[in-house]
């Protein structure tokens, strides 16, 4: 039995980076782009009875998830022996219900094309809603940036710490965060308007004097993080830093993030940083992917990994 790791293109420096952790290198895929714009990925090796790991985030534009679907397809009909789908960023998870009427829930017809095209694992992170794993009838291994979080936390070396969820949503995570720090909690209260704009927002508990962590699974227009962070800095906040797995960061994120009181914003590579900015840091998660890909391969428990939720 042998174990090959693919990746479309949406991630090829993170997949090689895993690949190179793993101890072996990334195998040859080959895209065809047609000229409207149709593309066909192909496997340049073999895959006859391997266990093939495809990795691919699978933010916007929706070609990223088409191209996994395909690339899934492709091993199925060349008779690998396991697809596993390592999925980074799994697009859609803000679809997971139906929060009004005549809406798709997006996340769950994501689950259902994987299976349908043949995938017999999922490898993903910080799932922007817990119970998307119950979507899949396929073992989903859900791993947690508090993983790598915790450890850059306290190297920041700060005595009066205190964790901020920016919303209700974040409440459960951030309270993980603050009880593994043993530290305080604080929540920012925000009302909505429309998607991707904030109304209004307030801070419930005590920030003054205090030294803040917001956490959260992911930055869009970073309109919720800088809006939270301006008003725990107004509030008495000595500094407010943020820790976001996915740097989604579109529209006007890099200016907001530029214009605002955080002093840092720590995300994870499972997407691409589309510029660099002076006050984002990335943390890599390609050593604690690799870790999980060859715990899969030798049947051992990577339960070690799940720290937080």
């Amino acid at each position: 039995m042998g174990v090959k790791i693919f990746s479309g293109r949406a991630s090829l420096k993170l997949a090689n980076n895993i690949a190179k952790n793993f101890g072996g290198k990334l195998g040859d895929v080959k895209v065809t782009v047609f000229s409207d714009g149709e593309f066909q990925p192909s496997f340049e090796e073999t895959v006859r009875g391997q266990d093939v790991f495809i990795v691919q985030s699978t933010m916007p534009p929706t070609e990223n998830l088409f191209e996994l679907l395909l690339l899934v397809d492709a091993a199925r009909r060349a008779s690998a022996r396991k697809i596993i789908a390592v999925i980074p960023y799994f697009g859609f998870a803000r679809q997971d219900r139906k929060d009004k009427p005549r809406v798709a829930i997006g996340a769950k017809l994501i689950a259902n094309m994987l299976m349908a095209a043949g995938v017999d694992r999922v490898i993903t992170m910080d799932l922007h809603a817990d119970q998307i794993q119950g979507f899949f009838e396929v073992p989903v291994d859900h791993l947690y940036a508090s993983t790598l979080f915790l450890k850059e936390m306290s190297s920041i070396n700060i005595d009066n710490l205190v964790v901020a969820a920016p919303d209700v949503g974040g409440a459960k995570r951030a309270n993980s965060y603050a009880k593994n720090l043993n530290c305080g909690l604080v929540l920012c209260h925000k009302n909505r308007k429309k998607a991707n704009e904030i109304a209004e927002m307030t801070v419930i508990g005590e920030v003054k004097g205090k030294d803040v962590i917001i956490i959260d699974d992911m930055c869009d227009t970073a309109g919720t993080l800088t809006t939270a962070a301006d008003l725990l800095i107004e509030k008495g906040a000595k500094s407010v830093r943020a820790f976001c797995t996915h740097a989604v960061l579109s529209g006007p994120a890099y200016d907001r993030i530029s214009n605002s009181k955080l002093t840092e914003l720590i995300v994870t590579d499972t997407i691409p940083l589309m510029k660099q900015n002076s006050k984002i840091r990335v943390v890599s998660v390609s050593e604690l992917f690799a870790d999980v890909i060859k715990r899969l391969v030798n049947n051992e428990s990577i339960s070690s990994h799940f720290v937080i939720s």
